[in-house]
């Protein structure tokens, strides 16, 4: 137990993060996720069992001091760090010109800074395992949208994805930016609906994440575009 693979994933307790937390622990790794909500985190273990290999950690993703107390227990825990999977976001479903800024400070500092901190906490125990890491981004951050911010948050973490690589590559550090097309998460939840149309699973993104983090060691996979057939966009 002591030598098998150990995962740290924000935004944990549900859709894709979850998805990607049970694929991992079925497979063998020991795995930590943090959230802002407590009893969703309860929920989430208990759903799963409380598996040893589980560490629950509740913490705001966008405040330096949690993630770096997320990424110090992990490492506490579980004596060693291996890849960390910047998944917690959210959009707030309006537009630059007529929607409401007071939810945008809020979006911008989760999927933007958010990712940025969680690389600065864990860049040490990375390079000592030669790990991984994984920025779940958007197809927004490739396409535009009209007004979409949200989208601008993804295109900024597309970006960061290949900057950081050009940094750690040299310490053998890998980056995978993933970036889902519609998916059935709750990420629709205050959209009021999901969209029209073929979406995929939370469990079909966590199976592109997952099969990036278990490439062969020297290999790195950059950027995973995973759209449901039938999205023009």
């Amino acid at each position: 137990m002591s030598d098998s693979q150990v995962a740290l994933i924000t935004g944990g307790g549900s859709g894709i993060g979850a998805a990607v937390a049970r694929q991992l622990l079925d497979a063998g790794y020991r795995v930590a996720v943090t959230g802002r909500g407590e009893e969703r985190l309860r929920a989430f273990a208990e759903e799963l069992g409380r598996p040893d290999g589980l560490l629950t950690l509740a913490g705001d993703t966008a405040v330096y001091e949690d993630v770096r107390a997320a990424v110090d227990t992990t490492v506490k825990t579980f004596g060693r760090l291996d890849t960390v999977v910047a998944n917690a976001g959210f959009a707030t479903h309006d537009t630059v010109a007529e929607g409401d800024p007071a939810g945008w400070t809020d979006m911008v500092l989760t999927n933007v800074l958010g990712p940025a901190l969680l690389i600065r906490a864990s860049i040490d125990a990375l390079k000592e395992t030669r790990g991984r890491i994984v920025l779940v981004g958007s197809v927004a951050g490739f396409v535009h949208g009209p007004g979409n911010i949200y989208g601008a948050t993804k295109w900024a973490v597309t970006g960061l994805a290949e900057n950081t690589r050009r940094q750690v590559t040299e310490w053998g550090v890998g980056v995978t930016l993933v970036a889902p097309g519609r998916t059935e998460t709750p990420f629709w939840d205050s959209y009021g609906s999901l969209p029209p149309g073929h979406l995929l699973t939370a469990g079909q993104i966590a199976d592109s994440i997952v099969w990036a983090m278990r490439q062969p060691e020297g290999v790195d996979v950059n950027t995973v575009v995973v759209r449901p057939v039938g999205q023009p966009v």
